[in-house]
């Protein structure tokens, strides 16, 4: 009886585990500045919630948003409660701007010039601890991401 238990609960854990997506930063010569454990905001509830109402953000993790097609993009941070760095991506992955240091609670749209097809949030001060600049590219490790609806 007490495998059986133990086998009941070994299994909840596994069907309840998240799956994991990891974004490379990788800077000129393809060196990877960083890599991020990302959550995937890929359909238009999702995008819209991002990471609102959250007191923390580990380190090496982060938010992707996924859009259709590249579009001018906006974000605020009302109900953001961390303060976050913004990085816009083209459809190739091409860093083309970055909003630092957003501000917690604000109502401020924060954009960058150029379309973006992907924009991933990461905490505030990361894209400075890591070197990461526009010219850089993001590059998605094992998967596609794709938006839904």
């Amino acid at each position: 009886m007490p495998v059986l238990c133990l086998l009941l609960v070994l299994s909840s854990l596994v069907g309840c585990a998240d799956p994991r997506y990891w974004v490379d930063v990788v800077g000129p010569n393809n060196v990877i500045r960083a890599r991020v454990s990302v959550e995937i905001a890929n359909t238009p509830e999702q995008r819209t919630l991002g990471l609102m109402y959250r007191h923390t953000l580990a380190e090496d993790a982060g938010m992707l948003f996924v859009f259709k097609a590249p579009a001018r993009v906006s974000f605020w941070m009302k109900n953001t409660l961390i303060p976050l760095d913004i990085i816009f991506a083209d459809a190739d992955g091409k860093i083309i701007g970055i909003v630092r240091n957003a501000e917690p609670l604000s109502e401020r749209w924060l954009s960058v010039d150029g379309l973006s097809k992907y924009v991933l949030e990461v905490n505030a001060g990361f894209c400075a601890r890591h070197g990461i600049v526009p010219g850089d590219r993001l590059e998605f490790a094992g998967f596609k991401p794709e938006a839904q609806s």
